[in-house]
């Protein structure tokens, strides 16, 4: 019977869920399956929080030598470079350089000396790519990687394909901020909210969406307060500190991998810059959370004209 099927689970850090439309229950709860051990896979490949997985790989290993790596993530830190040099360095996955002394569950911060001593380090240039040995190489030690602003988009967008080729022509896949939705909900949008970032449960905006990709990037996904200061995951790369310009970036676009690089990327460019860069992108738009709650679009959403 032709049915709505669906399913959530925890992976990536983060909530995942797929809702599909499909007239064979079994081969809906399969191709939903198939989706989760595909996060789950690319978790593995990816995660900078376990210790056997070929991310950590390359941060134990490849300061002193270069290593040979898997061909998927080797392509995704070669989008991650790509995407360094669009924003000029806002993009940048060696933040986690600094960022690894972070520790948002225990309130935690690195001081102005650790700081100091390790901002040198953040410089997506000092990763170099060998595509005929398939291998990387850091430019000095201390350098380390982290790709949890693009790799949950890649793992959405893995996830996609699946589906679309399994058949499915209504569908939608959520990883935390960033989803991608398959067709339309049949005969309809799917419409996707904008949450106020002050307010768990409150919506400051929708967007109608149908064959598209969405990403948000907030100060409240994962921060604490201390001594009155928010510190929230989401770091500068010049600084190796919250950046603390906007409170939300949600970026629309065609899959998810561009989404979730680009609204990282606008919520560190901040307002003019950030702004700039969308409204210079073919098929891309953003709706940007000021420190002062306020709404902002780029100009494909203002005009509601397609951008040339």
């Amino acid at each position: 019977m032709a049915a709505w099927h669906q399913d959530q689970q925890a992976i990536m850090g983060t909530l995942i869920r797929v809702e599909l439309w499909h007239d064979d229950t079994k081969i809906a709860k399969h191709l939903i399956s198939k989706v989760m051990d595909e996060m789950h896979r690319v978790d593995q490949l990816m995660s900078s929080y376990k210790d056997d997985s070929e991310l950590s790989r390359i941060n134990q290993l490849a300061s002193k030598q270069p290593v040979k790596i898997n061909i998927e993530l080797f392509n995704l830190i070669k989008q991650s470079l790509q995407f360094s040099e669009l924003t000029s360095g806002a993009f940048d996955i060696t933040y986690a350089s600094i960022g690894r002394y972070y520790d948002y569950r225990k309130k935690q911060h690195p001081s102005a000396s650790v700081i100091n001593k390790n901002i040198n380090k953040i410089n997506y240039k000092h990763i170099t790519l060998n595509k005929k040995d398939q291998t990387i190489k850091f430019a000095m030690d201390r350098v380390y990687i982290d790709l949890g602003g693009i790799a949950k988009g890649h793992a959405v967008d893995r996830s996609f394909e699946i589906l679309k080729k399994s058949g499915v022509q209504h569908a939608i896949i959520t990883a935390g901020g960033d989803s991608r939705i398959l067709g339309d909900k049949r005969g309809r949008p799917w419409v996707l909210g904008i949450r106020d970032p002050r307010k768990a449960r409150h919506v400051m905006g929708t967007l109608p969406l149908s064959d598209a990709a969405l990403s948000t990037s907030g100060d409240y996904e994962r921060y604490f307060v201390k001594d009155g200061e928010h510190f929230h995951h989401i770091l500068n790369p010049s600084t190796g500190k919250s950046a603390k310009s906007l409170r939300s970036v949600t970026v629309i676009g065609q899959d998810t991998t561009t989404t979730d690089a680009l609204s990282t990327s606008i919520f560190i460019l901040g307002k003019e810059k950030g702004l700039k860069l969308i409204n210079q992108l073919k098929n891309i738009e953003a709706v940007l959370i000021d420190q002062q709650n306020k709404l902002i679009f780029s100009s494909g959403l203002l005009t509601k004209d397609t951008k040339k």
